[in-house]
């Protein structure tokens, strides 16, 4: 199945912490019942870490995080694995050009290399996403 879009964390949390949520990150969350976003590798980390600081700050319990892991395997995830072979040349430019986080510019480089829509709520990424003519969906 091809992607339909490219999610960053900062959407995909909205889906466990409903107080973040807005109507288009739950929209989102629904197209992914018919559709397939294409995440970096690093998400799964960058998802991970959120999950276990929100644990340690109590704001969540192991349980909510098990489950949330469980929820996002059932959806239609691809996983693009080209970062770390871009990180010295595409990823660098875009953090030197529009002062990303590493992080940040991989979800850029993604949208970019596969002329897809990004999904961010990152003030950063959406401004840099917008000069360079990547359509946002959030």
């Amino acid at each position: 199945m091809s992607a339909a879009f490219v999610v960053d964390c900062s959407v995909a949390m909205t889906w466990l912490f409903s107080d973040e949520a807005t109507p288009k990150t739950a929209a989102l969350l629904k197209r992914l019942a018919s559709e397939t976003a294409l995440v970096p590798a690093w998400w799964f980390v960058e998802i991970t870490n959120v999950l276990a600081l929100a644990e340690r700050k109590r704001r969540i319990a192991p349980v909510h995080s098990d489950a949330f892991i469980a929820d996002l395997s059932t959806l239609g995830i691809e996983r693009d694995d080209d970062a770390p072979d871009r990180a010295f040349s595409n990823l660098l430019l875009l953090c030197r050009t529009h002062q990303l986080t590493s992080y940040d510019a991989i979800y850029l480089d993604l949208a970019i290399r596969r002329n897809l829509p990004l999904a961010t709520l990152d003030d950063d990424l959406r401004r840099a996403a917008r000069k360079l003519g990547v359509c946002l969906l959030t």
